[in-house]
């Protein structure tokens, strides 16, 4: 173990060593050594709310240790700030990306480095000349003239490895890369962060996905609530090993569960029409049923309609055509209010748009649906004592670190745990329908372990479940029933026995499913 052992500076690109990192009286890092090698790529892994991102945010200058030193290249560095690390050739690919959406690409990859002459003129064809070679150098094709908004969640992606790049990084942090890609957007970024490290580059990647960690690393450092447990050798080491090492504790990575026993249909679709933002048919009637006590499975290839089908439920968005019923009553195109009231908890695809408030505190996240409720409100005025109370039932139960953060504003938590803040806030509102869209993005495994069991609980106790998720594995092992959706169409559904990866990515593909 790094820690108990003397450390070969030789080819070392970064070493961070006796890392402490306070917040108030918590002690967030707790003597932490670790040592990334010129070339490799080094994962870090550990479960939501260990301190992984604190680390790397000591390394890229967001935050200060309050005891420690770190090396760069085998040199002693004082890094204040990111303008610092990013001299030192340390660049950073965050979770939620910092692009300008309507600025272009070109401009986002520029901005703050903006090239001028003696005059203050900017020199954008020579900029752009040089950022062409760095696309072409390392396989990051991008068109250059389109806006942020414009293009997809891998290829804004993309752009921020390209700003990087353009600003002279050696060393990338990539923090939680593929936690909002596509299984082939996944791919393709692991072949470039191989390819960059081809070319000479050190690439620390921050995730929770083990199998991803297999594909991808050389080295993978494991840290425990703080505290350093191994660095280990990726080749040497199974997916079931890190797991353990992660938690402490055994984990399993397939879901237990009895066969469903289904009973009368709770939620009913039937031929609802959809329009995208641009006017076109989205969903083009589209027709389908979820039963009390089952988990009806979404799969399909992100963009195929599964975000406009969920806000058509949800009141999001209007149908043009068709009805959508909860326990036999017409719900579509009336509000977003009256699917709460009729029993509809949603766990929604982006927690930072739809399912938190980041300035509100946990508590006020955790009511936000139910503030009216008379055990929390009277009169107009909040109920404290019973707010906490309850707020305190949901940290325990759902595990939400650290475990005294209800008065924190909830952007101050790991996106594992602000997760799971929204995960206990709907399963607890006690619902008739349970919307769950990507419910494990961000989760470490022990935390994706819990969530399973509770929905699977979920539909034992009689609740319809819908699933959505761009996780095969998620989706075949979770489902009692898999629908199937390509280009806004249910093109068949299938009995979750009877389900294969093959057989699935085929129809997802438009294949045909004979």
């Amino acid at each position: 173990m790094l820690n108990k052992e003397t450390v070969n500076l030789e080819n070392s690109a970064v070493y961070m060593k006796n890392i402490f990192k306070y917040f108030d009286s918590f002690c967030a890092l707790k003597n932490i050594n670790i040592n990334i090698k010129k070339g490799s790529i080094h994962a870090l892994l550990g479960e939501n709310g260990a301190g992984k991102s604190t680390l790397m945010n000591i390394l890229y200058g967001f935050y200060h240790a309050d005891n420690g030193e770190i090396f760069i290249n085998q040199k002693k560095v004082n890094i204040k700030n990111p303008n610092i690390a990013i001299k030192l050739g340390i660049g950073m690919v965050h979770q939620h990306f910092m692009l300008v959406q309507p600025f272009s690409v070109l401009q986002n990859i520029i901005l703050g480095r903006e090239p001028v002459n003696k005059l203050g003129i900017l020199n954008i064809n020579q900029t752009r000349k040089k950022i062409e070679e760095l696309s072409k150098k390392y396989g990051l094709a991008v068109d250059l003239d389109a806006k942020i908004e414009d293009i997809s969640v891998g290829m804004q992606q993309k752009v921020e490895i390209l700003k990087a790049l353009y600003r002279g990084s050696d060393i990338l942090i990539f923090d939680e890369p593929t936690a909002v890609l596509a299984s082939q957007e996944i791919d393709e970024l692991i072949l470039t962060m191989k390819n960059l490290t081809d070319h000479g580059k050190t690439i620390i990647i921050i995730t929770h996905k083990l199998k991803e960690i297999k594909k991808a690393a050389n080295y993978c450092t494991v840290i425990r609530k703080g505290e350093y447990i191994d660095t280990v050798c990726v080749k040497d080491t199974t997916e079931d090993e890190l797991a353990q090492m992660m938690v402490g504790r055994n984990i399993s990575l397939h879901i237990n569960k009895a066969p469903a026993k289904p009973k009368e249909e709770i939620l009913s679709i039937e031929n609802i029409v959809v329009k995208d933002s641009r006017g076109f048919n989205k969903i083009k009637n589209l027709s389908l049923s979820v039963k009390r006590g089952e988990i009806l499975g979404i799969a399909g290839i992100e963009g195929n309609g599964q975000k406009e089908l969920v806000d058509a439920i949800t009141n999001l968005t209007k149908t043009e055509k068709g009805k959508i019923k909860i326990n036999n009553k017409e719900i579509q195109n009336t509000s977003p209010k009256n699917v709460i009231n009729n029993k509809i908890s949603t766990i929604p695809e982006d927690r930072h748009k739809r399912g938190l408030i980041l300035d509100f505190s946990v508590a006020e996240n955790i009511i936000l649906i139910n503030y009216n409720n008379s055990l929390f409100s009277n009169k107009g005025f909040l109920n404290i004592k019973n707010i906490n109370k309850f707020s305190d039932e949901i940290i325990r139960e759902f595990d939400v670190r650290p475990t005294h953060c209800k008065k924190l504003p909830i952007r101050a938590l790991s996106g594992g745990n602000q997760q799971k803040v929204v995960i206990g806030r709907e399963v607890s509102n006690d619902p008739e329908l349970l919307i769950a869209v990507q419910p494990t993005r961000g989760l470490d495994v022990g935390a994706i372990e819990y969530v399973h069991q509770t929905l699977v609980k979920q539909r034992d106790k009689g609740r319809a479940i819908l699933l959505v998720s761009l996780e095969l594995d998620e989706i075949i092992d979770l489902s009692d029933r898999i629908a199937v959706i390509y280009d806004g169409q249910i093109v068949d559904i299938i009995d979750s026995k009877d389900a294969n990866e093959n057989k699935i990515s085929l129809l997802m593909a438009g294949g045909n499913k004979k």
